[in-house]
């Protein structure tokens, strides 16, 4: 089964930007562990980083058809991107939500993810091990 892994806006900068929040690895380092764990998993992985709404809503378009599921961070679109609900919504595949901070623990503006109720779950607060958490339940859910 193929899965694929979305990184929204500045996750191309981990290791570097605020790493107090976000952890010393890399983006690098973090898709090596989700394809460590995607091996394990028996599944098939893609990770693609996008900065821009509509790259990512046209990835989660092409993904239809394509894969069986998909992991993303959207970033901080999911505080406002209706357009990246809607997307997930429309795409008929499960989708797992992660975030690398708590989200429910940061500023008042990031507390609500809009993008999460289109979603299968969420995965909050747990740092690149998310990601992990993130592919073990979509796994299940698809395999059910």
């Amino acid at each position: 089964m193929r899965v694929l892994v979305l990184h929204g806006p500045n996750l191309n900068l981990l290791g570097e930007r605020q790493p107090e929040i976000y952890g010393t690895e890399t983006l690098a380092e973090v898709n090596a562990t989700i394809a460590q764990e995607a091996k394990m998993l028996d599944l098939e992985v893609r990770c693609e980083q996008y900065n821009s709404e509509g790259r990512i809503i046209d990835a989660l378009h092409a993904a239809r058809g394509a894969y069986a599921g998909v992991v993303i961070n959207p970033g901080a679109y999911a505080h406002y991107s209706y357009a990246i609900a809607d997307a997930i919504a429309a795409i008929g595949i499960p989708v797992v939500e992660v975030h690398l901070s708590n989200i429910a623990a940061r500023e008042a503006f990031r507390r609500t993810s809009v993008t999460a109720a289109a979603c299968r779950g969420t995965v909050s607060g747990l740092g690149a091990r998310g990601y992990v958490s993130a592919l073990r339940a979509l796994s299940e859910i698809i395999s059910a």
